[in-house]
């Protein structure tokens, strides 16, 4: 069986450390600086107030008061011409990439960063799909043993449940993020005519982004989310995966973003439990799942362990359902790969 990671060397793995210290100081540090716009001055009654003039990510212009003209108000306009935090990241970015680096499409950066800009992430969006997986292998360390590519987006939220956790002034226009990239995404309907938690392009039907949360008690009905201004499609077994998200930078040459992704070993578990669940046009995504957990589980194994026993534990307090499946997948990773050892630890597990 051919090798399903390969370490970096220490010089791409410390180049993506950076590229992570960077993106999240700029996170931290996000001022004026990042701001497309400028300020403009207006005199009332002979004295003059400062407003500053700025453009959203969807090119919409506010201009909002700043305050009188004085001293520290001189102070602060000054701090706009000063280079960005963000701007750094670019350079490192692309060193990182030369280094062997895994990165990202360019327009999937582009998506993502939209988000990442009106605050998805910092109202707990998560990224799940192939692009954390993608994410995992420059965290880690590693290459994966085949780079898989997918032209869809996914997107989760723990949705009702972290709506109890969100200030009720905090809003996250995610369907004008959406709108203001042009890139000619529209909301997909479900059967009873009511928008779903999906967006594609007519043109490109492969070009989707997703956006689930768990199951919750009304049902698989989509949620639109008051706060996010999103509909969220539910989805079973999902809020396994969005405990204990970690962070992670996502990059391509043009930049790089911050991002929010599930645990490696919560990952890996939850693909093994939704295997079974694949049915119909949906069916041929159970092999990528199966090669996906088989990745992550033989880096793990051979280096995080204990927190991967841990994940474990987890699940199999969750319930016959959850067991059954996870019993369901650990057999078809075992049979497609007798030689992983995580394979054969899981396939006892469960089988006892």
């Amino acid at each position: 069986m051919p090798p399903l990671y390969l370490e970096q060397s220490l010089s791409t793995q410390t180049a993506y450390a950076q590229l992570f210290d960077a993106a999240l100081g700029a996170e931290h540090v996000r001022g004026l600086s990042d701001l497309q716009g400028s300020f403009n001055a207006k005199t009332v009654k002979g004295r003059k107030y400062w407003y500053f003039q700025y453009t959203e990510p969807s090119g919409k212009l506010h201009q909002v008061y700043v305050g009188p003209d004085g001293e520290p108000l001189q102070k602060l306009m000054a701090k706009k011409d000063a280079p960005s935090a963000s701007s750094a990241l670019g350079p490192l970015a692309r060193s990182a990439i030369a280094l062997g680096g895994a990165a990202v499409l360019a327009r999937h950066y582009r998506v993502i960063r939209r988000l990442a800009d009106y605050g998805f992430f910092r109202a707990g969006g998560v990224l799940i799909g192939t692009h954390a997986f993608l994410a995992f292998a420059n965290m880690l360390g590693v290459r994966w043993g085949g780079q898989d590519r997918t032209q869809d987006i996914d997107f989760a939220h723990a949705g009702k449940r972290l709506s109890l956790l969100l200030p009720n002034n905090v809003e996250v226009k995610t369907n004008e993020a959406i709108t203001s990239l042009e890139m000619g995404f529209l909301p997909v309907s479900g059967l009873s005519g009511k928008t779903g938690g999906s967006y594609l392009i007519p043109s490109e039907p492969d070009f989707r982004l997703d956006f689930l949360t768990p199951l919750h008690r009304g049902g698989d009905a989509p949620y639109a989310h008051p706060q996010l201004h999103i509909t969220l499609q539910p989805l079973p077994f999902m809020e396994f995966s969005l405990e204990n998200v970690e962070q992670a930078v996502l990059f391509c040459a043009e930049g790089a973003v911050l991002i929010n992704v599930p645990s490696p070993e919560r990952y890996a578990l939850h693909k093994l439990v939704v295997y079974g669940e694949r049915i119909g046009a949906f069916r041929a995504k159970s092999t990528k799942d199966l090669a996906q957990a088989a990745c992550l589980l033989s880096f793990l194994w051979d280096h995080r362990r204990e927190n991967l026993d841990q994940a474990l534990t987890d699940m199999l307090t969750r319930g016959k359902g959850w067991l059954a499946r996870l019993k369901q997948g650990a057999i078809a990773l075992h049979k497609a790969y007798p030689e992983l050892p995580a394979a054969e630890w899981l396939f006892n597990a469960t089988s006892r």
